[in-house]
Formats: C-alpha cells, structure tokens, sequence
C-alpha cells in the first residue's frame, strides 16, 4: 500500500503526515501514549460545554475543566505528541475548504471551531490516511482506535448528533468490548458506548513524527 506523506507545519516546523498501519496483536507503543494522555483527562475535564469561543491560535483550547468530545481527542494528541489538531486541521481546511462539510454555512476555515467538530475531524483523518475498516464484532476493535458515532440506535439511518471517542485498552468487565475514553455530558469518562450508537467510522492516525 503506497504511504501517503503529505507535509504540514506544525510549531514553525515542516513535518510529514505518514499513514498508519493496521496492526492487531500487541498496541504500537504510540497508542498506548494516545491513550494514556486521554485517561489523563478523567477527572480533570468534569463539564460538558459545547459553547463557542474564540481561542489563541495555534495551540488554542478551552479551559481544561469543560470540553466536548472531540477535545478529548485534540488534547490526546496535544499532550501524547505535541500535534496540535487545530493547526492542522486549519491549514487543510485553508488548503481543500470544498472538501469539507459545509453544513454550518461557513465560507472560510474559522481555527476557533473546526477542529472541534466531528465531520471535519472524519475529513482530516481519512484524507491523511488514517481511515480504518469497521469491524464487525465489537471485540475487533483495538486499543488507539478512533470511533466515530452518530447518536442514534444502531441500524437507524436518520441523522443524529455525531460523536468521536478513543478506544482503549481497558475492557468492559466481562468481556471482550473495550472501553471507550469520551466526553458524552458530564465531563472525560471511560465508558461502554460501542455498538450503543450508530457506528459511523475507525481510524488510526500515528502522530507525524511516529511510525505507522
């Protein structure tokens, strides 16, 4: 499978964005830093709020005690690698706006926003490489995984709320399911949500300075 090494700049820095691998068997030692940096958010993000609000800009974010689900996921990355989601995404946006949705009516990339919304994140990942089949059984997915819902029952195709979440490497006691890292209403929690919604996507995105 050909690697795709596009090239952003992150910090002043040109790097390249590698495609992932899919791997079974033993975590990548990257997933388990993506993981780890998002357990670290358990009992530090408690709030729930989905509010604009205009941030710096790169590195920008909420205050740390409220978020919504794709912070979750900014932070991962943020704090596990230095890859900050929300200059990538902008420069992406900056560079193929008609590729991503238009659903909120915007005519330009806005860095206060875009990379907190799902869509978009769905766009930037599997443009980069990272989308993933998904499995059949819910005991296939593997630790890192990024799981993309729409709030409603599985098999209801009407649309719904999209969510995100990261997998991890914990299960569900008394399974095989694994948890999955979030912020749903009530803060970062890790909890049993596959297959609780719509399944909409997977993806696995290693930081650009990581192997697939």
């Amino acid at each position: 499978m050909r690697m795709d090494r596009r090239r952003f700049v992150v910090g002043g820095l040109s790097v390249a964005a590698v495609s992932p691998a899919t791997g079974q068997g033993t975590p990548k030692a990257w997933l388990m830093q993506l993981i780890s940096a998002a357990k670290a958010q358990i009992g530090v993000t408690t709030i729930y709020d989905p509010a604009y609000r205009r941030m710096p800009f790169p590195g920008g974010d909420v205050p740390r005690d409220r978020g919504v689900c794709t912070d979750v996921v900014v932070r991962a990355y943020r704090d596990a690698f230095g890859v900050d989601l929300q200059a990538l995404v902008n420069q992406d946006m900056h560079a193929h706006f008609a590729r991503y949705p238009t659903r909120w009516g915007l005519r330009a990339p806005d860095a206060n926003i875009d990379h907190r919304r799902v869509p978009n994140l769905r766009v930037f990942f599997a443009r980069h490489g990272g989308e993933q089949p998904v499995p059949v059984a819910l005991d296939e997915w593997q630790p890192g995984d990024l799981v993309t819902q729409e709030l409603s029952p599985p098999g209801v195709l009407k649309s719904a709320p999209p969510h995100i979440g990261i997998v991890s490497d914990q299960f569900v006691a008394g399974t095989l399911r694994r948890q999955v890292i979030h912020n749903i209403g009530a803060g970062t929690r890790a909890e049993d949500i596959l297959g609780q919604w719509r399944i909409t996507g997977r993806y696995r995105w290693p930081p650009p300075t990581q192997p697939g």
